[in-house]
Parts: structure tokens; sequence; C-alpha cells
């Protein structure tokens, strides 16, 4: 009888956006230089109306993804991610999403300055997790689609200043505050942001 395999640690390592707009459509992109699945990158939109869209670019990645959160619909497409300094540009579909970003605040100089190495282990999110909850109201560990965990290991932040969306040939409206989003266990900062981030995701035996 073949033993049954070891759970898995999956590392995901780059950066995510979170977004909101007066519409009250938001946005969350993920745009990762280093995982499991190569590089590549991801949009998360609820609408206002509460429905959950993911666009990823493969049926790898959509399929895990969509095995850790949770969707009412899913969208196979290229997903292309440009940056130019503090500038943003995220196409994917009917989706033109740019956004910039603000100066590194009071949080991104204290995240900047835990060692990278220290920040990406899951067993400092026992140290951020109720620090993230008080000062932001979102969570950096808890448990995930089909028995996976998750710790989100944060390592700088910026503000997002600014933003310009069109979505399915409708703009989406100046930048707003981040309502709560319902992907996961957790959210993103209800202030519009970009965290530098290594993501580990841990996956049951067999």
């Amino acid at each position: 009888m073949k033993p049954p395999s070891a759970p898995r640690a999956l590392r995901f390592d780059g950066w995510i956006a979170g977004v909101g707009t007066a519409s009250g459509t938001r946005l969350v992109v993920g745009h990762w230089a280093a995982s499991p699945f190569g590089p590549f990158s991801d949009v998360m939109i609820e609408y206002a109306d509460g429905h959950r869209l993911l666009l990823a670019p493969t049926e790898r990645t959509a399929g895990f993804i969509a095995g850790t959160y949770t969707f009412d619909r899913v969208r196979v497409t290229p997903v292309r991610v440009e940056r130019g300094g503090a500038s943003w540009r995220v196409t994917a579909d009917a989706l033109d999403l740019r956004f910039t970003t603000g100066r590194r605040g009071v949080l991104g100089l204290a995240l900047r300055a835990v060692p990278g190495p220290l920040a990406a282990r899951p067993g400092w999110t026992a140290v951020t997790d109720p620090l993230a909850r008080l000062l932001l109201g979102v969570r950096t560990r808890g448990t995930a689609g089909r028995g996976r965990r998750e710790w989100y290991g944060v390592r700088d932040l910026h503000a997002v200043t600014a933003v310009a969306a069109v979505l399915d040939g409708r703009p989406l409206g100046p930048l707003a505050p981040v309502t709560p989003v319902r992907f996961g266990f957790g959210s993103t900062p209800r202030r519009p942001a970009v965290v530098r981030v290594t993501t580990t995701v841990g996956t049951p035996a067999g």
C-alpha cells in the first residue's frame, strides 16, 4: 500500500492590491513574481451586489485559487500587470484598472524593518495577526477551502492614492474605502493599499 503524501507548503511571493471604488465594486489583484505555477497575476472582483468573479490566466491557476477561495464565477483569461514607479495598470478581459500608490507610511516602514526571511515565516503571523486585526481589521492567518491553511507574511505597505477603472464597459468611479470582501477568511485593509507579501498555503496530506 502506498503511504499517504505529506502535507505541502506552497509559497507565493509578490504583491496584493486591494482597491474600493465609488460604484461599490471592490478589486483584489495578486501579482506573483514567484509561485509553484511560475510568475502570474490574478484578479478577484466583488460587485456591489455581492457577485464574486475570479480572473486567472490558466486552468491550473484558476483551479487552485478557486479551490482556496470562494467565487460565483471563474473566467480563464490573460491577466497583464504593468508597473512604472508608483503607477500600476491591470488589464484582464473586460477590466482595465489603473491605480497610483503613495509614499510608504509609518506602518510600511515598520514592516520593512522586519528581516525578510523572518517576515515570510508562517510562525511570524502569530505576532502580526493580532496587530493586523487591531490596526487594519484584517487577518494574516486562517483556514481556507479544501482543508487548506494560509499565512500572509506582509513585508511592506503603500497606500493607493488614486484609481481609474472600467469593468464591462462601465467606469467604476473614484477611489473609495474597501468594504469587506467575501472570497475567504480574510479581507484587505479598509484603506486601499498595496502590500508586499509572501503567502504560504498549507495543503493537507494525501
